[in-house]
């Protein structure tokens, strides 16, 4: 494999209380700004176009200089990993995503596919000896000083995957029994909520909140999760599920729903309209990318051309942090 990746991330506390989400560090550039791609529902060998996304993320991220990756999941497809030497690790990851530029850390959450195989896989440290830029956990927080991020493992919340599997198999290996999990989950996400002092708070999950596209809003984020984030002045969430690219505008806060699911096989001509403003939909491939400052993020979504198809600033008074 590649030379370890040589990226100021610091892997610290990974749990220093049962009741603490993990949090890594990953200081900002020496300006004060961060950059950084978004990407999911990607791992198809290739196929679909994946390669011809990561090759115009490759473009992008050398331009931006970007510090990290975040993939919202359903990371290989169709069952998620068979085990920790499945080679489609390498197939779907590692020999797609080989532009220098990508060669930052990648921080990973699980969707609905990768629950369907051998979930423990991606989360064993086995794979960061064989990529090290492969970070994979269930609930986790980033801080980069300016802003934190804080991933949520979102399948579980969902029942259907547990009362109506139909011909899946979901691997609920230190996930049973659901309603603990989920509590727990929530529980943890609001501690670490309450002592950020970041400007930005991001959330990112594998299920979308609010979506015009074939799935649709996640009932069960919009009763158990979506009252957290208002609550305490979440900025973004970022989700994939739904493979194609949204900007949705919460009309009674500030939350902006990004949907980046479209980094191989995607949907076209779903949308239904729902109870939030839809700023942005593209039905077809690509990701997304995002800086920012103390006082200003900015965010782009990008075709599989690398064509900039959608662009949104916001502004915010510096603070201390």
């Amino acid at each position: 494999m590649d030379a370890p990746v040589t990226l100021l991330v610091f892997l610290v506390a990974v749990v220093a209380a049962a009741a603490e989400m993990p949090r890594l560090e990953h200081p900002h550039k020496g300006d004060g700004s961060l950059s950084l791609l978004t990407v999911g529902d990607w791992g198809r060998r290739g196929a679909y176009n994946q390669s011809m996304v990561a090759a115009q993320m490759g473009i992008v991220g050398e331009k931006m200089d970007i510090d990290f990756v975040i993939s919202t999941g359903d990371n290989f497809y169709k069952n998620g990993l068979t085990g920790v030497d499945d080679k489609a690790f390498e197939e779907s990851f590692s020999d797609i995503y080989t532009a220098k530029s990508l060669h930052k850390p990648w921080y990973t959450v699980l969707g609905n596919h990768d629950y369907r195989g051998d979930a423990l896989a991606q989360l064993s440290p086995v794979l960061r000896k064989v990529d090290s830029r492969w970070i994979c956990i269930k609930s986790f927080v980033v801080s980069a000083e300016i802003a934190d991020f804080f991933f949520v493992d979102t399948t579980p919340f969902v029942l259907k995957y547990w009362t109506d599997p139909k011909n899946s198999k979901y691997d609920w290996r230190e996930v049973s029994p659901r309603e603990t999990y989920m509590a727990n989950v929530l529980k943890d996400l609001e501690d670490a909520l309450e002592q950020s002092k970041a400007p930005w708070k991001i959330v990112v999950g594998h299920h979308a909140i609010r979506s015009v596209s074939q799935h649709g809003d996640t009932k069960e984020l919009l009763e158990h999760l979506l009252p957290i984030l208002k609550a305490h002045g979440v900025d973004l969430y970022l989700n994939g599920h739904d493979h194609c690219l949204e900007h949705i505008s919460s009309r009674d806060s500030k939350i902006q729903y990004l949907t980046s699911g479209a980094g191989s096989k995607a949907w076209r001509g779903v949308q239904t309209a729902n109870a939030d403003k839809v700023e942005f939909f593209y039905d077809g491939q690509g990701f997304m990318s995002l800086r920012l400052t103390a006082a200003e993020a900015s965010l782009a979504f990008y075709d599989v051309a690398g064509e900039v198809l959608h662009t949104w600033t916001v502004a915010k008074p510096a603070i201390g942090y």
